[in-house]
């Protein structure tokens, strides 16, 4: 018999964590058996994951879509952006003494004369006036929440700012030369054909929302019988009305787009829409100094 004398054990090394090299850890992803630290472990149906792996897994799941294929919707944002836009630019009006108005209102003249096209949207963010801003404010404020969440982000700030051009562009081709327009009155009646449409597609009750319009249009037409307006004020139709059929022509497209191509069906539409609004300006300035 032999004997050899005993070897000296060698010491454990602990496992170090793959995405924190200083930190040692005995506790292993789940899935690819990689040490994490405690920063980098997720819970799991059983033990725990690497930040990897669960990366990994999200992408296979299939994300939450609003009702009409936008992302879903928990705090309208675009809304509040909008509403945060126009007490801003009323603001800018108060402290520049209306000089704010005179540079970005619209008007035919200064936009074909001028080539100051921008009008034609910085318009809908000015105001005459506090009970102007106070209707306008508060429209966005109870509709644009409800169409926000329908829509997602991105959809809706694209129906109301095609809205508020549509409006721009109709009082390029119809109001006189010596009228300056501004208010959201435009994108709001966008909004408001858009509640319409989308009542209609789920099947809701929609002769609220009728009346409504009707109210509106009425409201916008009839004190043009009066000299003078009222209370001395005579509303823009033209944007009234130009906001009304953008709005419901881009919210039908976005609404009634089929499921199975809603994305590009949807794209096309918002790029369309933009394409003719531009061919619309493009050829009532040419009329206009050719």
């Amino acid at each position: 018999m032999t004997s050899q004398p005993a070897q000296p054990s060698q010491p454990v090394v602990p496992p170090t964590c793959y995405r924190h090299t200083d930190r040692e850890t005995w506790v292993r992803c789940q899935r690819c058996d990689r040490p994490i630290c405690p920063d980098c472990m997720r819970d799991a149906a059983v033990g725990f994951q690497c930040p990897d792996c669960v990366a990994e897994g999200n992408r296979g799941v299939r994300q939450a879509r609003s009702t009409f294929g936008g992302g879903v919707v928990t705090k309208p944002i675009v809304t509040y952006a909008i509403i945060g836009l126009i007490a801003l630019m009323f603001a800018g009006q108060y402290l520049t003494n209306d000089a704010l108005t005179g540079e970005l209102a619209m008007n035919v003249v200064a936009v074909a004369g001028l080539g100051e096209y921008y009008r034609l949207i910085t318009s809908a963010f000015l105001h005459f006036g506090v009970i102007h801003i106070l209707f306008n404010g508060y429209a966005v404020y109870a509709i644009g929440p409800y169409l926000e969440r329908a829509f997602g982000h991105v959809r809706f700030a694209a129906l109301y700012l095609l809205s508020a051009l549509g409006g721009g562009v109709l009082s390029y081709w119809l109001d006189p030369a010596n009228v300056w327009s501004a208010g959201a009155s435009g994108a709001v009646y966008g909004l408001f054909a858009a509640v319409f449409v989308v009542g209609r597609k789920l099947n809701m009750d929609v002769r609220g929302v009728v009346v409504l319009i009707a109210i509106n249009l009425a409201i916008t037409f009839l004190p043009r019988l009066i000299p003078g307006g009222l209370f001395g004020v005579q509303l823009s139709w033209t944007a009234h009305v130009g906001g009304l059929i953008t709005g419901a022509l881009v919210s039908a497209a976005l609404a009634y787009a089929p499921r199975n191509r809603r994305t590009v069906v949807q794209t096309v539409a918002l790029v369309g829409t933009l394409a003719v609004l531009v061919v619309l300006v493009i050829l009532r300035t040419a009329q206009l100094v050719g």
